[in-house]
């Protein structure tokens, strides 16, 4: 049994947009009966657990959506809503973490992570999760080392600005997009984002396959152990990689997204890591195939986890 973390409130009422909020509902209705899920609702995080990452002025900007530009710094379009959504987002995250730890797998329907950064958000991330669960897991004395795998269409800029800073963490990304300053570069081959001592990237090129991603993921996963086994493996599983994405790149279908999932999980169950993964991305204009992405990661999970 899986336990998957998912709320309405995850769904901010942001109006017509391009980051399609109702695929975390559209996700959680396709597995609710599945018999390897147990769907549960987190309960929000707190500001103590946000202040250990963002600073207290921005912080306060996505309560009172003052000063406007810093509250809406991530392309969202601020409301009163916002704030108890985000923070129902980033403690799906932690909940997932935690179980995680108690069950060696969990999962949390919900994203809008990997931009963020401590000061203002970026690319429709408001808050950290990633950064956040892992800092109130340490907190609690439950983790020490603890890794991040970014399987985004974009660079994770944000968690890699998180991360420089905090010995005992790593994060890797793999990506088809840099990103930098709220801007998205398509072309890998003009921009590449700089690696540093606890994060590590691989930058795939355009017309990248399922088989080149395979070849990058042998040569990448093997960088999670190499500060020694992490406690923990957070892993932000993306949409936006998909070839139908106005995004993408890339020439990968779904069977390689889940191809890509399945080496994942495989890898952290070999390796006894405990992994909670999040959802990513997607902005394919047929939501269903979006919703198929992420429900292929489901699969993919339970595959490698469920009973033998």
């Amino acid at each position: 049994m899986i336990t998957v973390f998912h709320h309405p409130g995850f769904a901010a009422p942001i109006g017509q947009h391009i980051m399609p909020m109702r695929k975390f509902a559209l996700v959680a209705e396709a597995i609710r009966h599945r018999p390897e899920a147990r769907l549960l609702e987190p309960e929000p995080v707190s500001e103590a657990d946000l202040l250990r990452v963002h600073t207290a002025e921005y912080i306060a900007a996505i309560r009172t959506g003052e000063p406007r530009a810093l509250a809406e710094s991530q392309k969202f379009p601020w409301s009163a809503a916002l704030f108890p959504s985000v923070c129902l987002t980033n403690g799906g995250c932690l909940a997932a973490a935690r179980q995680a730890l108690q069950d060696g797998v969990s999962a949390c329907l919900g994203s809008g992570f990997h931009h963020a950064h401590a000061d203002h958000g970026e690319g429709f991330c408001t808050f950290n999760g990633l950064i956040v669960a892992l800092e109130a897991l340490r907190a609690q004395g439950l983790i020490q080392r603890a890794a991040i795998l970014d399987l985004d269409l974009h660079y994770g800029n944000g968690t890699a600005s998180l991360v420089q800073n905090r010995p005992g963490f790593f994060a890797l990304s793999i990506y088809g997009n840099d990103y930098n300053n709220n801007t998205a570069y398509k072309d890998v081959s003009i921009k590449q984002h700089a690696d540093g001592v606890n994060h590590r990237s691989f930058a795939l090129s355009a017309g990248a396959t399922g088989q080149d991603l395979q070849t990058v993921l042998s040569r990448a996963l093997p960088l999670l152990l190499s500060e020694g086994k992490p406690d923990l493996l957070l892993y932000q599983a993306g949409a936006d990689p998909f070839k139908a994405d106005p995004y993408s790149p890339l020439n990968l279908d779904h069977a390689d997204l889940r191809a890509r999932d399945q080496l994942v999980f495989e890898f952290a169950h070999e390796h006894h890591i405990p992994i909670a993964w999040v959802l990513a991305g997607g902005y394919t204009p047929d939501i269903t195939q979006v919703v198929q992405v992420h429900v292929n990661t489901f699969e993919a999970c339970a595959e490698v986890f469920g009973p033998h």
